[in-house]
């Protein structure tokens, strides 16, 4: 008899599949030469069993200590979604372009930035034979080369059907002010975000910046976070289109409440879980980049130190706009938030 994990999966992928025939043409137009090729290989022809089964194999036999942790995140991420989400609008073509598709391995997985993307991308393409298979040897720029990685917007509804019924889907997430902070951080202030500076720094200072020098303007390298975060919360920053996805919501690039997601990995223990998902892939001996050492605690400090001196009118405000991801993916208001 099918699980009840397989039977709420099996309607969730028919009832998004019945959303996403309404959009065939749409879809049909993004067809890429790529989905000709067969769905899966090894794994569908029986040779051995797709990262799906393998995790729910693990479900109906005593579980281990992680992954008992991962079913009491899908069962909390479940009830989340019932408790705080409302009748919510259909699922465009658009809102799948952030799920990544592997059909070598069965594998669909939402990236979001600065939750370790750029190695999750670097992953699948080792997995895939890129890079001699060592996932350190793969450039970043290569790894967000357009067209590398399939998107599952890619493909036409019947076959987004198939592979949400049949891949393991899995995200990972961060803690959202971390997450925030580190996007200011890699975006706003480095060096290397000339361009992220010049494209949104420029429309802060211009738009929030009281008489801006003309090096500013132009240049948009000196962002103040306080700048940053009255951004964000301007309704003109919403009226132009969603947020950029270095600093928008989680749920909002990958739709938790209407995609069925069987892992949800976290930053804060990106080891543990990355290798878990690597062992479903059938490859666990390929071993996750890792960041340097410290370099959590660091991003953690570096966090309070930005919200310190943000007066608690604007924490409010911000912790409103990023509140559903952290009621979805069971994070605690940071103790250094003064919310009342």
């Amino acid at each position: 008899m099918a699980s009840p994990c397989w039977r709420r999966r099996a309607l969730a992928a028919a009832c998004l599949g019945s959303v996403l025939l309404l959009l065939g043409a749409a879809l049909r137009a993004l067809r890429p030469a790529f989905e000709s090729n067969a769905v899966g290989t090894s794994w569908l022809g029986g040779k051995r069993r797709s990262p799906l089964q393998t995790l729910y194999d693990l479900d109906q036999g005593p579980r281990s200590a992680l992954a008992e942790v991962h079913r009491q995140r899908r069962e909390l991420l479940h009830r989340a979604c019932s408790r705080h989400t409302r009748r919510q609008r259909l699922l465009r073509p658009e809102d799948l372009r952030h799920v990544l598709v592997d059909d070598a391995r069965g594998l669909l997985y939402c990236y979001v930035p600065k939750v370790a993307c750029t190695n999750w991308k670097r992953v699948l393409l080792a997995l895939n034979g890129r890079g001699s298979g060592d996932p350190r040897a793969i450039p970043a720029p290569d790894a967000h080369a357009p067209g590398r990685l399939p998107s599952l917007a890619d493909f036409s509804p019947a076959e987004v059907n198939r592979r949400l019924r049949t891949y393991l889907a899995f995200l990972f997430v961060r803690e959202p002010f971390e997450r925030l902070a580190s996007a200011y951080r890699n975006k706003l202030q480095r060096p290397w975000g000339a361009a992220f500076q010049r494209r949104f720094g420029t429309d802060i200072v211009r738009r929030l910046r009281p008489h801006p020098s003309p090096d500013a303007l132009a240049r948009g390298h000196d962002v103040r976070f306080a700048e940053f975060l009255a951004y964000l919360l301007d309704p003109r920053t919403r009226r132009d289109g969603p947020l950029n996805e270095h600093w928008e919501r989680a749920h909002a690039l990958c739709h938790p409440c209407r995609l069925r997601y069987d892992v949800v990995g976290k930053f804060e223990t990106l080891a543990e879980d990355a290798a878990f998902v690597l062992g479903l892939a059938g490859a666990p001996g390929l071993r996750f980049p890792e960041p340097p050492p410290g370099a959590r605690a660091a991003a953690r400090d570096r966090a309070e130190r930005l919200f310190r001196d943000i007066s608690p009118f604007y924490q409010r405000r911000l912790f409103g706009l990023y509140k559903m991801d952290f009621l979805l993916f069971n994070y605690s208001v940071p103790s250094y938030l003064r919310l009342r």
